[in-house]
């Protein structure tokens, strides 16, 4: 009787692995935990678009906001980590959420492969026009004579928007009533609208409200004045010495992705931010594109999850 020959153990493991998916595959997505129109869903399309452009496939971009983007993050970590599902992180979801959820439903370093930075830009405080104060200083003493009066809007729970008030807040030790939005673009309608009286707000999004006077600028919350507004003082220009806040976005995917194809995308993420049509997007919108190695990233979030750690233990912040 004829017999078969034995497999040896590595063809036999080899047979039973299940097949390498296509990459880049024919369902090409990108999960942003934000609704379109604020910040990070611009400059999500606008990476779908140039990497759509360099794969030869499209990159459709999945708004799935809400829980300051833990419920994207899940998503995303419960993807096959096979390149075809990348995610937007940013400071909430891979640096701050975990000090701030008792239940995350993903582990922000365990759940994911860093691929790099994208972009980092300051934020803008802005107030409503009918608000009497003009600087820094005003608004603080103001706050201070008014306790739990004024209402600061955010695009969320646990955004940068938020997270920069309640820097403010701690720092400058004052009393205001955050308001959380299920994004940037409600909270700036309410904001235009005089229903909250203040926000601290992304550039993208405030430069163009503060030239038509929909709200006045009191300050800027990077280490220096932002280009694209040149005449407004950073915060610890304005008296608030130390004060530095830098909201930024990151591209992430699955944990388990292959090394060779996290390091395409970051090749590939590295020449769509060297663009000169992007360059120049971003440079419009007070954006800094800030490409980095996969390991540069994961460190760089690790700073920050200490960084964040430490806020939250010194200022006793609570989102639950």
């Amino acid at each position: 009787m004829l017999r078969r020959p034995l497999l040896g153990a590595a063809a036999a493991a080899l047979l039973a692995r299940p097949a390498r998916a296509e990459f880049p595959g024919r369902n090409m997505r990108l999960i942003v935990p934000y609704p379109p129109g604020g910040i990070t869903d611009l400059v999500a399309r606008k990476v779908a678009e140039g990497l759509g452009t360099l794969w030869g496939r499209p990159v459709v971009v999945d708004n799935r906001p809400g829980a300051g983007g833990n419920i994207a993050a899940t998503m995303a970590a419960r993807a096959a980590p096979d390149g075809n599902t990348l995610y937007v992180g940013f400071a909430g979801t891979h640096a701050m959420n975990v000090s701030l959820y008792r239940n995350l439903g993903y582990d922000p370093v365990a759940d994911f492969t860093p691929i790099s930075l994208i972009i980092e830009s300051p934020l803008a405080l802005t107030v409503h026009p009918s608000l009497p104060v003009c600087s820094l200083a005003e608004l603080t003493a103001h706050a201070k004579s008014h306790p739990g009066q004024l209402a600061f809007g955010s695009s969320g729970n646990g955004g940068a928007s938020h997270r920069a008030l309640e820097m403010y807040k701690a720092m400058a030790g004052v009393d205001i009533l955050h308001v959380p939005y299920r994004g940037a673009a409600q909270s700036n309608t309410d904001l235009l609208g005089g229903k909250i009286q203040g926000m601290f707000d992304t550039l993208i999004t405030a430069v163009p409200n503060i030239r038509a006077g929909g709200v006045r600028a009191l300050a800027v919350t990077g280490r220096q004045r932002a280009a694209l507004l040149p005449e407004v003082p950073t915060l610890a220009e304005a008296g608030l010495a130390g004060y530095v806040f830098l909201t930024w976005l990151g591209l992430l995917a699955p944990a388990g992705l292959a090394p060779d194809i996290r390091d395409r995308i970051n090749r590939d993420l590295r020449a769509v931010l060297a663009d000169a049509s992007t360059k120049r997007w971003c440079e419009e919108n007070g954006l800094e594109p800030s490409p980095s190695s996969p390991d540069e990233f994961a460190r760089y979030m690790a700073e920050e999850t200490t960084r964040f750690a430490t806020f939250v233990r010194e200022t006793g912040l609570s989102i639950e």
